[in-house]
């Protein structure tokens, strides 16, 4: 087995001449680097220096002949070595990042945007889609980064932490505004036409499944698979959209659309971060989750 310590001596006490002067700058004692020339030798069979009054001399047969193959192998090994070092230390690269279309609109647009005023030299590779698909994307290493609408319970993946709350709730325009001058029970939701997202989000399904957890059912007039088409159904009095509140802050605050509270209130869930299974995060990475971590700190 080749031991490339051994040859890293082999290279400086021939780059030096001594034995002395090579203990010197591999800070170890002279007896080691003699130690180390000696070992080599054994394992190659053949002399690699000649011992003169002047110092250590390459031999001809061996010495000669396999230095600059040894130099070119630790050039090239110190040179892997400083591009893990600056894709550890630098933001270099590629970021593939993976997030819902209303994720990507509502919770990354202005951080994807400081982002690359920040570090232009990153390249930015967005991938749209659901959670499902982000959750497929992750365990077959097809992205470094994704925003996962929670909860999410799957083994394969490593979840960091919530970048935003979602508080899921009704909302309405001005044809049921009467809905909400006062809190309505729940169970009574399934008689108004409701506008739900697609069967298969992650989201459709922690409503459907909160429902039945309290004995009713939240059924969809119109299922949309994006969330502003549904929110602007519910502006045209199409029906009751259910939509996270912290996506439709601008809607309510100019009475485009009413909220219509419940007893009790849909459970609040998350936006979270993942990674791919025991995966090490480059600086390129970890420099986007510190945009988060500022935002949490302010």
């Amino acid at each position: 087995m080749v031991n490339l310590e051994l040859y890293r001596v082999f290279y400086i006490v021939a780059k030096c001449g001594s034995l002395t002067k090579a203990a010197d700058e591999l800070f170890i004692s002279q007896p080691a680097v003699s130690q180390a020339i000696k070992q080599l030798e054994g394992q190659l069979g053949m002399p690699l220096f000649n011992r003169t009054h002047r110092g250590m001399e390459l031999s001809e047969q061996a010495g000669r002949q396999i230095f600059p193959i040894v130099e070119r192998a630790l050039a090239a090994l110190d040179d892997a070595e400083g591009k893990l070092h600056a894709i550890n230390t630098t933001a270099t690269g590629t970021i593939r990042i993976s997030a819902s279309d209303t994720i990507f609109h509502y919770v990354l647009i202005d951080k994807i945007a400081r982002y690359h005023e920040r570090y232009p030299d990153v390249k930015l590779n967005l991938i749209n889609c659901i959670t499902t698909e982000t959750l497929e994307l992750l365990k077959n290493n097809k992205c470094d980064i994704a925003f996962l609408n929670l909860p999410v319970d799957d083994k394969d993946c490593a979840l960091s932490s919530v970048v935003m709350p979602l508080h899921d709730t009704f909302v309405a325009g001005e044809g049921y505004a009467a809905l909400s001058k006062d809190v309505q029970p729940l169970r009574l939701m399934h008689d108004y036409p409701l506008l739900m997202l697609d069967a298969n989000t992650v989201t459709r399904k922690a409503i459907v499944q909160f429902a039945h957890s309290i004995g009713t059912e939240l059924p969809a007039e119109i299922e949309c698979g994006s969330l502003e088409l549904m929110i602007n159904l519910a502006k045209h009095g199409v029906g009751i959209a259910c939509a996270p509140r912290e996506y439709v802050v601008r809607e309510l605050a100019d009475g485009s659309l009413y909220e219509i509270k419940t007893d009790p209130p849909l459970p609040a869930r998350g936006v979270g971060i993942a990674f791919p299974k025991n995966q090490p995060l480059s600086f390129a990475v970890r420099a986007f989750l510190a945009l988060f971590e500022a935002e949490n700190q302010g």
